[in-house]
């Protein structure tokens, strides 16, 4: 393994020189330190991570934390191009990142925290967990700088989707096409639905319309044989509803399932939004109409805000950062206007 000392005897400076260098100090000249630096990469030579760690009191490492509930894992649309995003702004600033093993069976399993101190992370994002877990709790109010994804605690940083302004955008698109009964299958218990699910009562209450208890019902997020279910309660009442929201884009799959099973057409028989704005929901026929996440912006804001915790602890502010989405238009949401 090269080491700075053979770097020294190449180039003919002291040890000193060569680790200025290489971290690139501004009290030795450029030409200097080009050459330092060309030498030291034509000889092979990287920096013991070990050793840096040891001088810099940080490994450079961020673990992730992300157990959904159906094991979808980075198959996870939404998600994945969430921490798609963070991964590469991590990176961008010289750090790599680590998932936290969750899987619950393996014998001799650390806890949440055992891992990451075990591990040494500088830092946590946490992303599509049970929040109130006593596991995840006992992460948070660690001495470890942690950033959650979509879910607000007293004191951590947290990077929010503006749920509430996504669904009252939503509403209002679809109330412009002259619908008025408006039916809302939503997720499962979270923080994440009662946003949306108070926004869709708010809204739908500012617009001025009903909303019946029989066009209200529950399936948990990507659940498409809960909503193929739902879906076909809400076809079998006799005053329907004109327009089905779902959970999200995938689960919004099983209700398209269930109205085309029953030999009805999308949108001229019945209309349907999903959330979220996954890749494959803009491949169907029709488009899905839906309200697209930044799930960019998401997942840089992640990476940057726990990056600045990590590296400047003490003036950091611990916040809520809100990021908005676009309503998608789509082809699925007849216009009753016309």
């Amino acid at each position: 393994m090269v080491s700075m000392k053979d770097i020294s005897v190449v180039c003919g400076v002291s040890v000193a020189t060569v680790s200025k260098a290489l971290n690139n100090h501004s009290d030795i000249g450029i030409e200097t330190k080009e050459h330092i630096k060309q030498v030291a990469k034509e000889m092979g030579y990287f920096p013991n991570s070990a050793a840096k760690a040891l001088k810099t009191n940080r490994t450079y490492n961020i673990g992730v934390l992300f157990v959904d509930d159906d094991q979808s894992g980075l198959t996870h649309d939404y998600f994945a191009y969430v921490l798609d995003s963070l991964k590469s702004t991590a990176e961008a600033k010289g750090y790599d990142i680590t998932f936290i093993n969750g899987c619950k069976t393996r014998p001799n399993r650390m806890s949440y925290l055992e891992h990451c101190r075990y591990r040494g992370f500088d830092g946590v994002v946490i992303a599509c967990v049970d929040f109130y877990a006593p596991e995840v709790l006992e992460l948070v109010r660690s001495n470890i700088p942690t950033v959650t994804i979509d879910h607000m605690f007293n004191n951590v940083c947290a990077i929010m989707s503006d749920n509430i302004k996504g669904m009252r955008d939503l509403l209002h698109y679809i109330y412009r096409k002259g619908h008025r009964k408006i039916a809302y299958i939503h997720g499962a218990d979270s923080a994440v639905t009662q946003s949306r699910l108070s926004s869709f009562y708010k809204t739908m209450a500012e617009l001025g319309l009903e909303v019946p208890d029989e066009y209200i019902s529950e399936a948990a997020y990507r659940d498409t044989q809960k909503t193929f279910i739902e879906t076909e309660r809400l076809l079998d009442l006799k005053d329907r509803p004109t327009c089905i929201l779902y959970p999200d884009d995938f689960a919004c799959f099983g209700g398209i399932n269930a109205i085309n099973e029953r030999g009805l057409r999308i949108p001229e028989d019945i209309s349907v939004v999903g959330y979220d704005g996954i890749r494959a929901a803009r491949h169907i026929e029709p488009q899905l109409t839906t309200l697209r996440q930044d799930t960019r912006k998401l997942g840089q804001e992640a990476a940057e805000k726990l990056i600045s915790l990590i590296e400047h602890p003490k003036t950091t502010i611990m916040e809520q950062i809100i990021v908005e989405g676009e309503v998608f238009h789509g082809k699925s949401v007849a216009d009753l206007t016309i």
